[in-house]
């Protein structure tokens, strides 16, 4: 038996434990078979340093062979014999474990899942599905934490993003082309406001349908992806200026931000999209008045949406148009009843308009969802 490495140990499997081995080996009908010359690795209880072989359990040999197959270190050949081997003994591990991974990230145990996804990627590195599902999650976790609304976390966010990101890129360079890949790395970009990409991936996704060779699209997708291209053609989103908008607001350069964005104005000038980077523009430099104005044009011109509300609110509470500001936050609200920068948003208007205990409602909510929000924090800690 070897030393522990990183809670995990080697086990040699010895003459007085390889019946047991055999017994547990797959049926008859399986091709794999226990070579009693590999070590099995195992990995040892929380707390523990060392095996107690009256201990050793399948779910201990399992979870170190899960551990170990995409650990470097390891030979390929052994790496590919642990892979078969937990394969024979759980043949429903991927359905079981992407079951668990979504249920957590659900739950927002995002790291959870994300530990899941990584070992089915150790165990099925070939699979387009848990690649999918690793990039899905990597995006709601930098979408949660962009919701969470705290400034320090803009890094944190863009550094999430790219994460996500660096899954999608991966999916897209899959030959053949994976569907869903396509599909969802479109909604990605979209939300990330490249509607360029977004255009290219939904287009690309499109062309795989070949009604000759008899390869179908699903309905319901296939007609969501033609009605996005549509409409980011019809309204000029894949114009690479709306995107270098977007990108310098973002990474705090906000006069060249607003400086082509109004350029795009000139000649689209009721993309509601633009007139929200241009408030979202206006707003981080404190122009309230300026930012309120091309937000409602924003609504006013279809953009009536959560974001749009949330940043409206602000500026009108800045303004200290206080009724107006809970009327949209309120609105916002009910679209996303579970969005901590809106609930907290409440609870700083309700503290200015000296509404304090609703104001402590409101934080509380906040904590219950994001324990770590600096606002509600600060507030429970002064009161």
């Amino acid at each position: 038996m070897e030393a522990a490495r990183n809670n995990i140990v080697f086990l040699s499997v010895p003459e007085s434990l390889r019946g047991q081995f055999e017994s547990m080996s797959p049926g008859e009908d399986s091709d794999f078979s226990i070579d009693p010359a590999i070590p099995i690795p195992v990995e040892l209880p929380p707390g523990e340093s060392k095996l107690d072989l009256e201990q050793l359990s399948w779910e201990m040999i399992l979870s170190g062979m899960i551990r170990v197959v995409a650990d470097p270190s390891i030979s390929a050949e052994d790496a590919d014999y642990y892979r078969h081997f937990v394969l024979a003994v759980k043949p429903d591990i991927l359905e079981e474990f992407t079951e668990a991974a979504i249920l957590k990230a659900r739950n927002g145990d995002y790291d959870l899942a994300l530990e899941i996804t990584g070992a089915l990627r150790g165990l099925f590195p070939a699979s387009p599905v848990v690649l999918l599902n690793t990039a899905l999650i990597l995006e709601n976790r930098a979408a949660a934490l962009e919701r969470s609304g705290r400034e320090e976390a803009a890094e944190a966010v863009d550094g999430e993003y790219e994460s996500a990101h660096q899954a999608y890129r991966e999916l897209l360079a899959l030959r053949p082309p994976f569907p869903d890949g396509l599909f969802n790395a479109g909604f990605f970009y979209m939300r990330r406001q490249n509607f360029l990409k977004a255009r290219d991936c939904f287009s690309a996704y499109l062309a795989l349908e070949d009604k000759e060779n008899g390869a179908r699209l699903p309905r319901d997708k296939r007609d969501k992806a033609k009605e996005i291209v549509k409409e980011i053609e019809s309204r000029n989103l894949d114009d690479e200026i709306f995107r270098e908008a977007y990108d310098f607001i973002r990474l705090g350069e906000e006069q060249k931000g607003l400086e082509k964005i109004r350029t795009f104005l000139e000649q689209h000038p009721r993309v509601w999209n633009a007139w929200f980077i241009l408030g979202w523009g206006l707003r981080r430099l404190s122009r309230w008045e300026d930012a309120a104005a091309a937000f409602k044009t924003a609504l006013e011109l279809g953009g009536d949406n959560s974001d749009t509300r949330n940043e409206l609110a602000i500026c009108l509470m800045e303004q200290g148009n206080f009724k107006d500001a809970r009327k949209h936050l309120e609105a916002a609200l009910r679209e996303e009843p579970e969005n901590v920068k809106i609930i907290s948003n409440l609870g700083v208007l309700a503290l200015r308009n000296g509404e304090d205990d609703e104001a402590a409602a409101f934080f509380r909510t906040v904590l219950e969802l994001e324990p770590e929000d600096p606002v509600a924090r600060e507030y429970f800690g002064n009161a």
